[in-house]
């Protein structure tokens, strides 16, 4: 059953960005404010939030803590690569069509290499065949893989896809990085461990998004693998990432992750984003761009039909393929899907 949360009169699904804070996190940073603490993550927080990772992913896992998502996609991606190597991602995938050039900027130049997909999604096949394709001195030599999980489609890679794809990034020696800027609304739609999702598929970093599941900023950059975080701390500083009241961006974390509040939040969206799916199936003249299998739901309608849901208030992105993309935050409450829904079925039956 879906629970309404508490948010204001306005609040829309364009983003999940556009959330507030989880009383779980604010709960955290509230306790943290309460007098003096050591300063640059040599706090009590910083190390209860680092253990509670380790608890969560069943690991002896080396954490770190940044400000956003782009800043914690770009320096993992410099902890993997040398100016001279190449990253293979998806042709959607964020580090490559929103991240401004940080993980280029941040490697010192390592290049992007683009799978084009329909879903999103890497297959081994399209990984292998772009590592391989060229050997020679003149090209830059592929050293990671990025796989966005969910990905900007919305879809959800499941724990034998990503087994296939660390296969193959082991026979080739490339090293395998998750996005997870929605990790949790994958583990939500999969009903797996975040273990299970992520070191024991083969994943060896990954970036951990708070942002989008309730906190007011702060992801999380977790190594599987000790030796490749070797001085990550100094690429951070360096980076501009170490935050001087680090307890600000742990904290909220330990809210998060001990009262169970990162699965809770992302299962909510999750549900909310079903019901709207299922509250416009079978409209005429619109239909899903792709099945929902986390927090977003991307619609293609024809683009008079879109302006007179926005001339009715509504915030939306046009997306991937042309559609509307809907995202469903942990706030969000089943009523005001209602009466997205029904505007959109009004939109609908004033061009029929």
């Amino acid at each position: 059953m879906i629970q309404a949360t508490t948010g204001g009169d306005a609040q829309q699904f364009a983003s999940d960005n556009y959330s507030g804070i989880c009383p779980e996190a604010w709960a955290a940073m509230a306790a943290a404010n309460a007098g003096h603490a050591p300063a640059y993550g040599e706090d009590a927080w910083t190390a209860r939030a680092a253990d509670a990772f380790r608890t969560l992913f069943e690991s002896p896992c080396e954490v770190f803590f940044a400000f956003n998502g782009t800043a914690a996609n770009a320096l993992a991606l410099a902890a993997l690569c040398q100016s001279y190597h190449s990253v293979i991602c998806a042709d959607s995938a964020h580090v490559e069509t929103d991240e401004c050039g940080a993980p280029e900027f941040f490697s010192n130049g390592s290049k992007l290499l683009t799978v084009r997909t329909q879903s999103g999604k890497l297959t081994p096949e399209a990984i292998r065949a772009l590592a391989t394709n060229r050997g020679d001195i003149h090209f830059p030599r592929p050293r990671v893989v990025s796989v966005t999980q969910p990905t900007e489609t919305g879809l959800v890679y499941g724990l034998d896809e990503l087994r296939a794809i660390s296969a193959v990034c082991r026979e080739l020696g490339l090293a395998l990085q998750m996005d997870g800027a929605r990790f949790s609304n994958a583990c939500a739609g999969l009903g797996c461990s975040p273990a299970e999702m992520t070191w024991r598929a083969g994943i060896d970093v990954l970036c951990f998004g708070g942002t989008k599941n309730g906190m007011h900023a702060g992801e999380a950059v977790v190594f599987f693998d000790a030796g490749l975080a070797e001085d990550f701390g100094y690429r951070c500083k360096q980076a501009g990432q170490l935050a001087s009241k680090m307890r600000f961006l742990s904290a909220p974390w330990v809210g998060m992750l001990e009262s169970g509040a990162w699965l809770r939040n992302a299962e909510h969206g999750n549900a909310c984003a079903r019901h709207f799916a299922d509250g416009v199936a079978g409209l005429p003249g619109v239909s899903a761009l792709f099945p929902v299998e986390a927090n977003a739901v991307f619609l293609a309608m024809a683009p008079d039909a879109m302006e007179r849901l926005r001339a009715r208030g509504w915030r939306f992105y046009t997306f991937i393929g042309g559609g509307a993309r809907f995202m469903f935050a942990w706030d969000a409450r089943i009523e005001r899907v209602e009466e997205l829904l029904r505007d959109l079925r009004a939109v609908v039956a004033e061009a029929a």
